[in-house]
Order: structure tokens, then sequence, then C-alpha cells
């Protein structure tokens, strides 16, 4: 029996029309479920259109031998039955999916790891849905032409409806229901309208479905389900797990620290000790900034912070500086809430929800200190990486003023993202210093047009009155040393940062796994 809606124009327009919507939201949700295991970079963004792209032309080909061969609409509805099924289970399943696929490829692949992990665990979990998703043009343009004479208008029309979709199926997630709700809560919102598209042909049809009786049944159970739902599903101890427009966002708080993790689900974002010492990690060396810019005696000195995160650095400088005025430039308002709220963000640090270089280039103000802070693995934002970047943070330093960054992928290799940045860095700044920050994979930059900073820097040590400071500050002094430019420069126009970091990503990785093969090995 022919369906009633199948002589609906309506009807069909709709199913091109929310189907153009949901393969949107797939990708966009493929972004936001794999950053916390391959990062948000521009390299997972490739793979992810590359693998939807290539499955939705499958299945444009597909679909039209298909529609050729067997005039029957039931079948192009029960792929978008199936397609709702497995687009619902996508972030139940996909993150052990994601989590096996990388650590089975991590015992082989020795080069372009984040490339082949992004692509096989992208391959697996997302490309069937959307080859299916991709049968739905050329089947409705079977089901809708009825004559040559207006075949054009309505190919035309279909097309339109599937743009206009897709456009919606951007904006949606981004800005509503990822923020809202959350990823998972998104897979099913836009998978349970597939369903209802899907049986809504049988009910009108008259045909019982099995697979509409079943999508039925798994979208429900996951609904009860994704209250508790969390990425990192090994966790126990997780006092937030929220998302942003821009990160996924994680805090957990015990008795001795509270821990902001972004978009990495083994790393630490920020961290605050609650004892009130200093934290073992980069922070206490990129407090050696001020003591440089000598805001110990400073009484009007000013400390900017790009990239302020859960606000660390900026509550070490109120307490060690506590004269000096201190403002951060933060692009995540979700992220200066938690500042705000677990972190315990001083209420005299002013903050603005932008992006720090954006900040920048709109402020008259000089500060003694610039800390960027804005680096994570290979996430590093190519704006903020560039000789005009940071000749952009020299104009707004004064002259005694002192840059430090915070490099957090050390390297040994030979033309490393650090040799990148730091001949970047060395091409504005009249002298560079670097220090290695003991038991992790960071490294402080220090860059100033100051002629005497290695002496006021000793001098100012001794100043301070903090015995855990000033030991800090030696360790500091005796591990920098000054960094000779060369000439492996990025600017805006030639910054290729995320391959550059991907290379250490490599290097970090087979260093780990050599350290794990020698354990089991005896």
């Amino acid at each position: 029996m022919e369906a009633k809606l199948l002589k609906n124009k309506y009807y069909l327009y709709a199913t091109e029309f929310f189907s153009g919507m949901s393969v949107m939201a797939v990708e966009l949700g493929a972004s936001r479920l794999m950053a916390p295991y391959f990062s948000s970079s521009q390299i997972v963004w490739t793979v992810i259109i590359g693998v939807i792209m290539i499955a939705m032309a499958i299945g444009n080909v597909w679909g039209g031998r298909s529609a050729d061969k067997n005039h029957n609409p039931a079948k192009l509805y029960r792929r978008l039955i199936i397609a709702a099924v497995w687009i619902a289970l996508i972030p139940f399943a996909g993150r052990y999916l994601m989590l096996g696929i990388s650590l089975l490829l991590a015992m082989f692949v020795k080069s372009n790891f984040l490339i082949w992990a992004a692509f096989s665990a992208c391959l697996v979990i997302f490309a069937f849905p959307c080859v299916l998703l991709g049968t739905v043009t050329p089947s409705l343009v079977k089901y809708t032409v009825s004559s040559l004479d207006d075949n054009g208008k309505t190919v035309g029309e279909l097309g339109a409806l599937n743009t206009i979709g897709s456009i919606i199926g951007t904006f949606l997630p981004t800005f509503v229901t990822i923020p809202a709700v959350g990823t998972a809560a998104t897979f099913l919102i836009f998978s349970s309208v597939l369903a209802v598209i899907g049986i809504a042909y049988f009910i009108s049809a008259g045909e019982k479905s099995a697979a509409g009786i079943i999508s039925v049944v798994v979208i429900l159970v996951l609904a009860v389900m994704t209250p508790r739902y969390s990425f990192a599903f090994w966790e126990n101890d997780i006092t937030l797990e929220d998302e942003s427009i821009y990160n996924y966002l994680q805090v957990k708080d015990d008795e001795e620290r509270t821990v902001l993790s972004t978009n990495v689900l083994f790393g630490v974002q920020s961290i605050q000790m609650k004892q009130g010492g200093l934290t073992g990690m980069y922070y206490d060396y990129a407090l050696a900034a001020p003591v440089m810019a000598q805001l110990p005696a400073s009484a009007d000195g000013s400390i900017m912070i790009l990239g302020l995160g859960s606000g660390t650095f900026a509550s070490y400088c109120d307490r060690y500086f506590p004269d000096v005025k201190i403002q951060g430039a933060e692009i995540d308002r979700k992220i200066v809430d938690i500042a705000e709220e677990y972190f315990n963000l001083p209420e005299d640090v002013t903050v603005a929800v932008e992006d720090g270089r954006a900040y920048l280039r709109s402020s008259q103000e000089q500060f003694d200190v610039i800390m960027v802070d804005a680096y994570q693995d290979i996430t590093i934002p190519f704006q903020m990486s560039s000789r005009e970047f940071f000749t952009e943070v020299e104009d707004h330093l004064k002259d005694t003023g002192v840059m430090v960054v915070n490099m957090n992928m050390r390297s040994e290799q030979e033309d490393s993202i650090n040799d990148y940045l730091q001949d970047t860095i060395a091409s504005v700044f009249n002298h560079v210093y670097y220090a290695p920050v003991p038991g992790t994979t960071n490294m402080e930059v220090y860059a100033t047009n100051s002629e005497s900073l290695p002496e006021d820097f000793a001098e100012n040590i001794r100043m301070i009155s903090d015995e855990e400071l000033r030991s800090v500050m030696n360790e500091v002094y005796g591990a920098m040393e000054e960094y000779e430019g060369g000439d492996l420069i990025l600017t805006d126009d030639k910054a290729p940062v995320e391959l550059l970091g991907m290379k250490v990503l490599d290097e970090i990785i087979g260093n780990e796994l050599e350290y794990y093969k020698e354990l089991y090995l005896g």
C-alpha cells in the first residue's frame, strides 16, 4: 500500500529539510564528541568534514541507483530510521570506540597518530549514518519529479531545502542545544526527528515497522540514561561536567586541589592548591615574569593574562603582588563562571570575555607583564602565535615590561613548534629566555626589550619575603637560558601550528609507549 504522505510534496520536502539539518548536526556533534580525545584542532575538523563528505557522496550514488531499480519509498524511510538509531547510539557507544581505537593505533602508528586515530574513529562511528542520509536527495528526486517539464524546479526546491536545513543544523547545535542540554541530548534530539519522519511514513502506509519500534525503544532508553551521561566514563569523582559554545568542561574538586580540564580528558588545563601553596606546575615558573618586571617593588604595576582560564595565575599574582592591577581575557563565558564559582577568582581581577588578540587590538593600555596562556596541546590559536600577534603584545608592554608564554609541549626535536614560536618571538623582542618546568612537558618563555633583565631578576628575587616563592624564583634563575633567534617565523599568512604540534604529540606518545613497553617487557 502506498503511503498517503507520499502524495504530499510538503512531507517529502520536510524529509529533505530535516535530513540536511541532521547531517550538519552530526558533523558538529562529532567535533564536540571527538574534542576530548583528539582536540578541537583544524586537523580534526578536516578529518570530520572529509569523512562525512565521502560518506555523503557514497550515499548519493547508492540512493540514486536504489531508487531507479526499485520505486519503493519504504526502503528510504527504513534507512532514515536505521540512521536515527545509529545517531542516537553515537554518544553512548562512540566514547568507548574512540578510546579503544586510539589505544590500538598507539601500539602501531609511529607518526601522524592524531590524523590516523581521528580518521579511524570518525570512519567507524560517523560514516555509516551519513551514507544513509546521503541517499535521501536522489531518492526524493525520483519520488517528487512527476514530469520533465518541472524537474528543474523540483530539484532546485529540494536542494534549497537541504541547504536551509543544513544552515539551521549548523547554528542550532552550536548556539542552542549543545550549550543548553549537551552533546548526548543533541544527538538524541536530531535522531528523534529522523525517527518521527520515518515512522510517520509507515503509519500512513498502514505498515508495521520493526525498525520504527526498535528506534522508539532505543531513543526512550537513551533519553532516560542521558542525565547520567559522562564523557569521562571511567571517572567517578567529577564535580562538574558541562559544555559551552567553545569547550567540553570538567571540574574535579577534592580536599587538596581543584582542577579544570577543557577538551582533554586526560590532561589538566588549570589547577589550584587548597593549602595555599604553589602548584608545582608551570604557574610557579610563570610568576618569574612579574618578578623580572620589578613588580615586588611597584605600587602601580599591571598584569594582563591572555587566556585567563580558571584564574590560577591571576590568583597567585593577586596573592604575591597585592598592589598590582590584574586583568584577563577569556573567550569562554562558562570558564569565567567556573573561575568565580570553583576557583575563587579574586573580585578585583577584571575579566574581558573575548579573544585575547581582539582585546589587545582594542586596548590602549600598557602593561608590566603580559601572560600568554592560550596554547593547549596542538590546539594553538594561530592568530596568537604569529609575528603580528607578538608585535601587538610588544606594543602593549612598558619599556621594561616582560611577556611570558606558556608552551605546553616541550620537544627535543629540531625545528619543532617550540623553535618556531621562539624564533617568531625573537624576531620581535630584543631578548628571549626560556626555562623548562621540571616534571612536566611545559616550558616558560620570557621576552623583553630590557637590557638588564638577568641582573634585575636576581636583584628582585632578594626582595621577595615569601620563602617558597623565593626558592622557586631561584630555580627559574638557575634554569633560565637566553635563546638565539633563527629564521623559523610564523605569520598571520602562514602559521602551520597544528601540523608542527602534531609532530611533538607523536614524540610524546612514542616516549610514553616506550616507557610502558619497557615496564611490560621487564
